[in-house]
């Protein structure tokens, strides 16, 4: 056999192997991708949590994107039929419907105060990419809930008030994602278009004199004289991934502190809670650097207990109560540790993300028209001047 045939052959038997041999680089078309179950979403990108995480596209997930009422029944549930139930009951009690103040189908919203017209049609078009969202965001507002489980807090959010928030983290420590960071969520007024927020589930923070003697409700002692978490018979409680518990304070006794001027008590968080939120306040400020991993500081290093005034909460990035940014509002309450947050999420950042997150400093997210009165039915302090008239409990 001619030596050119010979050659041609043995090309042939390579090329023929080489189309059979799979490369260790290429994913099969159809490979499942799994998750750890510990990824939360920010802007379509998946960050790790090392926390339980459930995604509103999960089995047993809470979505902010939906317009009907999740726990109505089905036919109840949706926005024209919670419209028209809503004016049949005030006009056969007198009386407003609990869900009345639903004015909208939609729960979120696009970040417009901090975006140019250009922005605005390219993220309205084709979405956010993880860049321009880093550039955009620079608070965390954390609230409590005033409800006990992040269940009830959607219930309260989504079907009663039309509101939404970004993050739940029930009483277990599972965090719960309701919709991407990308979106404006209805959670804390003014701070909507720059920041993230999270409703922890906690009954909250009350003056000692409460007429409702909420906290002996919500908390009693166990056989070891320990405060214990007791969920109403009302509360759904295999809702909890954790299971029914027992749930205890982070610390045995109520705490006590001055917050907006109101001397409160409060049970703590659990320590699941605060395992779980070090480790999301870490991913948030990793994805999104402008948030500053601290709290608000007064010239001695201490925490500010009261709504910044105006101009420093226009400049100000990183960590705030809902209590930073109104007056009307006390969570997350005396009890809640800012250091052990802080501290707890920066040491888990990488070098790379704490430097980072130190260069965004004292680079603020400035509105587009930066604004010169705040309304005064939000509670919020007015430095610029009159306030203006009530208008949209969403803006």
């Amino acid at each position: 056999m001619p030596n050119r045939q010979i050659a041609l052959i043995l090309l042939a038997l390579i090329l023929t192997a080489c189309s059979h041999t799979k490369s260790p680089s290429i994913t099969p078309v159809g490979e499942l991708l799994k998750r750890r179950g510990d990824e939360i979403m920010v802007a379509g990108q998946l960050f790790h949590t090392n926390a339980p995480v459930v995604l509103w596209t999960d089995p047993g997930g809470f979505d902010a994107y939906r317009t009907d009422r999740r726990f109505a029944p089905y036919k109840q549930a949706s926005f024209n039929a919670t419209t028209q139930q809503a004016t049949e009951i005030e006009a056969q009690t007198g009386k407003k419907a609990k869900f009345a103040d639903i004015d909208s189908p939609n729960r979120l919203d696009l970040r417009a105060a901090v975006l140019t017209d250009e922005e605005i049609a390219k993220f309205r078009g084709g979405g956010w990419d993880l860049e321009s969202l880093q550039q955009k965001v620079d608070q965390f507002v954390i609230h409590f809930d005033v409800a006990g489980t992040a269940s009830n807090c959607f219930n309260i959010l989504h079907d009663v008030r039309g509101l939404s928030v970004h993050f739940m983290l029930d009483v277990d420590g599972t965090i719960y994602q309701t919709c991407d960071v990308k979106e404006r969520a209805f959670q804390a007024t003014v701070a909507n278009p720059r920041s993230v927020g999270i409703e922890i589930a906690n009954i909250g923070a009350y003056e000692p004199t409460d007429p409702e003697h909420t906290l002996d409700t919500w908390y009693r002692k166990d056989d070891t004289g320990k405060p214990r978490l007791i969920l109403p018979a009302w509360v759904r409680k295999t809702d909890l991934k954790g299971g029914p518990g027992p749930y205890y304070p982070a610390r045995d006794e109520r705490i006590s502190g001055n917050i907006q001027g109101h001397d409160l008590e409060m049970y703590d968080l659990t320590p699941q809670q605060y395992d779980s939120l070090v480790k999301l306040t870490a991913a948030l400020c990793t994805a999104l650097p402008k948030i500053t991993c601290d709290y608000p500081r007064d010239g001695e290093g201490k925490l500010i207990p009261r709504a910044l005034d105006g101009p420093t909460w226009y400049d100000y990035q990183g960590l705030v109560g809902h209590y930073h940014v109104q007056t009307n509002k006390t969570d997350p309450g005396p009890a809640f540790q800012w250091d052990k947050v802080r501290d707890g999420a920066w040491a888990l950042m990488s070098n790379s993300a704490k430097a980072a997150n130190l260069a965004a400093r004292g680079q603020p997210v400035h509105f587009k028209n930066p604004p010169t009165t705040w309304p005064e039915h939000w509670g919020l302090r007015s430095p610029w001047g009159a306030t203006t008239q009530p208008g949209s409990k969403k803006e």
